[in-house]
């Protein structure tokens, strides 16, 4: 998962492959509710990790509940047979409405006398409405105190030994949020009373499909809820909740919605394999494919997933109803983007109790790319850019804030000219549902090489461009070059095959076939980590042997080049902005003195035991850097163009903040963004 302050996505052009959807975060949490609760053990697979289960886990392991990881990533749950163990507990459940909601109904309703529960979250999990869900347990005889403000958590929830009054029909709001139906509907088998229970629902229950997910769980947990039309569900006494045994999530369909989107404007090629999810999926935004393909979209389902191609392009604008599909309709009003008309999608005034108010924060960040959008209460008109924007999209805390705005990069796709990059800041809120979405991205989606940018990163010996370079890499999630230790990694994986040092056709075809990965302080080879083994003698001699060879030395460029990959890159060496990047954004170049570097390398050999004297590592330093000026291939010299840094009396710190504050500068986005 990226971490970083802000993640910069290059114009993409195309998409292919396959990509395979986490679980559903829906079924998830609600499995792992019913899981924790019923009697028996349950083995779940397929389960999303993220944020939101995350919490949901935590909570149940608090309350007394044994969960034990298998194999594959699966859980096995000791279900609590109904009732929590612990009777006094803080939980944090972050800002996951799927766990605040049903937890809470679920303590309410089964709580035993003398039990004490805390639920809290985060600063916007306390500013999310849940008083239609407290005055429903309240009416039942709960004790449910809101601690802060009314109608809204932080909870108090206190077990009071009284029976719960079920005589009459449990009344609660369904045009708000489906979720407090869902709650009660999960928490009612907990309930010990002898009479059947009845749930009414006042006004027009909204999110449909989210409340025939939880009946569908609840049937594979042995309770059936029957139900008259969308207002009335009764369930049946004496009915405890039961374990399936074994239970498979199935993928999130609201995550693939992204991909399925992508691909219907940048697919162009063969279809996108989107695996986890297809036609036999019970979750609601499924209904998305409708959408897209009254769109233009080729698709064509699989019980367990979806093939997706660009079909008629610019899309047809679509005017949508989407009280059915409110996660998804996020994806369909950044896909608005590439219509050649308006689009207009209704009836989505439940965005504005969710993660954010993503009614108002949609209508800003669309602005933002070029979108002409009239916002609703309850609605958005979105018309495509005549003029993309670079931008920087806030995300406000919210997943899918960050993965429905990310498609705008996809303007390379749709022929924009001058195609335009996009920045999403605070990438890390994807963590909630997918934390690996942008690595998804990056694997399937592709960019023409002169989208992605370089910053490079050039000096003398010693003069700290790989420490630099790393960090600079580390700050913008980029990937890392380190150049010099191409030669080393050529000489080590030469040794290992037996390679005569002077056979420099299977030298070069070794160099060239080398899987290699650079992270701050590590480098991997053919996926072993071979920091230390790089730095032997042996190593070294022979890299300085064989780095004499032109094959090898075209190799290895070809190497460097294929480093260029999405996000962007960050390459340090002696030539990277003069010879190997020549267009990089940034060209930076080191001057810092010989006798500056001899002096940090005797503190980094006398660091390490190391015994050294000053004046030989400086006249060594002054020795290689007259040998590098005057080499015939790509002498040390300043790129065209190049920034200077003095970085002699700098920290590492401070040298990262100059070269981000330069490379901002060379950036199309606002200032305030870095």
């Amino acid at each position: 998962m990226y971490t970083t302050r802000f993640l910069d996505l290059p114009p993409l052009s195309t998409i292919a492959g396959t990509v395979p959807i986490p679980g559903s975060k829906s079924i998830s949490n609600r499995v792992l509710l019913l899981a924790g609760f019923a009697r028996g053990t349950t083995s779940i697979e397929g389960l999303l990790h993220s944020d939101d289960t995350a919490v949901m886990r935590a909570a149940l392991a608090t309350l007394g509940c044994s969960i034990e990881d298998m194999a594959g990533g699966g859980l096995r749950i000791d279900g609590l047979g109904g009732h929590a163990a612990v009777t006094d507990a803080s939980l944090y459940l972050g800002n996951a409405g799927t766990a605040m909601r049903p937890l809470a109904a679920a303590l309410a309703i089964s709580a035993r006398p003398g039990s004490r529960y805390e639920l809290h979250g985060t600063p916007r999990m306390h500013e999310r409405p849940i008083g239609d869900l407290v005055a429903a347990l309240r009416s039942l005889g709960c004790d449910v105190a809101c601690t802060e403000r009314e109608g809204y958590p932080p909870l108090l929830i206190r077990g009071t030994g009284a029976a719960l009054s079920i005589a009459a029909p449990i009344r609660v709001r369904g045009d708000v949020s489906s979720q407090f139906l869902t709650a009660l509907l999960l928490a009612l088998p907990l309930r010990t009373s002898t009479l059947d229970a009845v749930v009414e629902v006042d006004g027009e229950l909204i999110s449909k499909p989210y409340v025939e997910i939880t009946l569908k769980l609840l049937e594979r947990f042995g309770i059936r809820v029957d139900r008259e039309g969308w207002s009335r569900f009764s369930l049946r006494a004496g009915a405890p909740l039961a374990t399936p045994g074994r239970f498979e999530v199935e993928g999130d369909a609201s995550s693939a919605s992204y991909f399925i989107a992508a691909a219907a404007v940048a697919a162009t090629g063969a279809p996108l394999r989107i695996a986890g999810v297809g036609a036999n999926s019970i979750q609601g935004d499924i209904a998305f494919v409708d959408a897209v393909r009254s769109m233009g979209a080729l698709v064509e389902a699989g019980p367990t997933w979806l093939d997706v191609q660009r079909g008629r392009f610019p899309l047809a604008p679509i005017t949508l109803d989407c009280n059915a599909l409110p996660d998804a309709a996020m994806t369909l009003a950044a896909l608005a983007l590439f219509a050649d008309g308006t689009s207009r999608l209704s009836n989505i005034a439940s965005w504005r109790v969710k993660e954010t108010d993503r009614l108002s924060a949609m209508a800003t960040e669309l602005r933002k790319v070029g979108a002409e959008v009239v916002e609703g209460e309850d609605f958005l008109e979105i018309t495509p850019p005549r003029s993309w924007r670079a931008a920087t999209i806030a995300t406000y805390d919210d997943h899918r804030m960050a993965m429905a705005m990310s498609l705008a990069a996809f303007n390379a796709a749709a022929g924009v000219q001058p195609s335009v990059p996009v920045r999403i800041a605070d990438p890390r809120c994807v963590g909630k549902t997918w934390p690996g979405y942008f690595e998804a991205l990056f694997a399937s989606a592709d960019s023409q090489p002169s989208s992605i940018p370089v910053l490079a990163i050039d000096g003398p010996t010693a003069s700290g461009k790989g420490t630099l370079a790393s960090a600079v890499a580390d700050a913008l999630g980029y990937v890392l070059l380190d150049s010099g230790a191409l030669y080393r990694a050529t000489a080590l994986a030469a040794l290992a095959a037996g390679t005569p040092a002077d056979d420099e056709s299977r030298l070069a075809a070794l160099a060239g076939a080398m899987d290699l990965r650079f992270e701050p302080g590590r480098t991997w080879l053919d996926g072993h980590d071979v920091t230390e083994s790089l730095r032997l003698e042996a190593v070294g001699a022979l890299a300085s042997k064989i780095s004499a060879f032109p094959r090898v030395r075209a190799a290895l460029l070809a190497v460097q080049l294929a480093f260029r990959r999405l996000p962007g890159l960050v390459a340090d060496g002696r030539d990277m902005g003069s010879v190997v990047f020549p267009d990089a954004a940034l060209k930076v170049f080191l001057t810092a003195g010989a006798a500056e570097r001899a002096e940090r390398r005797f503190l980094q050999l006398k660091s390490k035991g190391v015994s050294a004297n000053i004046d030989i590592l400086r006249a060594d330093l002054e020795t290689r850097d007259e040998r590098d000026r005057n080499r015939v291939a790509s002498p040390l010299k300043p790129a065209e163009g190049a920034w200077m840094l003095d970085n002699s009396a700098l920290t590492i710190e401070a040298s990262v903040e100059r070269v981000l504050e330069a490379w901002q500068q060379r950036r199309p986005f606002d200032r305030q963004s870095i």
